[in-house]
């Protein structure tokens, strides 16, 4: 017999009303749908970049295979960020459960970070072209991956522990 993982649950602070599960895989799913078209113009333009005259004759061959890294991790990001979507249309097509979606946030969540890389990445190899400093555009894609970081998982869960702290 399979057992069911238990989805964890916490009293919604004052004033907050808990959402149905049949609303929280609504919005998670909505959300995945709202980042998706950027995340899919970013790739267009990252592959529009390898055709311009500049990608071979400007960029090293180390920064050539920055890109393709970054590409890669652009893919990797839009794959799990669609997979929610495809899973649910295959699997629970008419049902709601606590099992998808802790999966569909664990995989949205999980496109984030090789997000964040893959946009460093570029935006290293962008500000060494536009500076011609390498030293200088490498700590410009360590800030932003630290500021994605910081943003998007650090600050999170600071609050979520902020808000379930007694002592508060």
């Amino acid at each position: 017999m399979a057992r069911r993982a238990a989805v964890p649950r916490s009293d919604p602070p004052p004033g907050d009303a808990e959402e149905s599960l049949k609303d929280a895989l609504q919005q998670t799913l909505e959300e995945a749908r709202m980042v998706l078209p950027g995340v899919q113009a970013l790739f267009g333009f990252q592959l529009i970049a390898v055709f311009s005259e500049r990608f071979e004759r400007d960029l090293a061959a180390f920064e050539r295979d920055l890109h393709l890294v970054a590409i890669a991790l652009v893919t990797v990001a839009i794959a799990l960020m669609m997979t929610p979507a495809a899973y649910h249309r295959q699997v629970d097509r008419r049902r709601a459960s606590g099992d998808f979606l802790a999966l569909a946030s664990r995989l949205i969540s999980g496109a984030m970070l090789p997000l964040a890389a893959g946009l460093a990445l570029d935006i290293q190899i962008v500000a060494r072209i536009v500076t011609g400093d390498l030293l200088l555009a490498t700590a410009l894609g360590v800030v932003v991956f630290a500021m994605f970081v910081l943003l998007w998982f650090v600050f999170p869960q600071w609050r979520a522990a902020r808000q379930h702290d007694p002592k508060r």
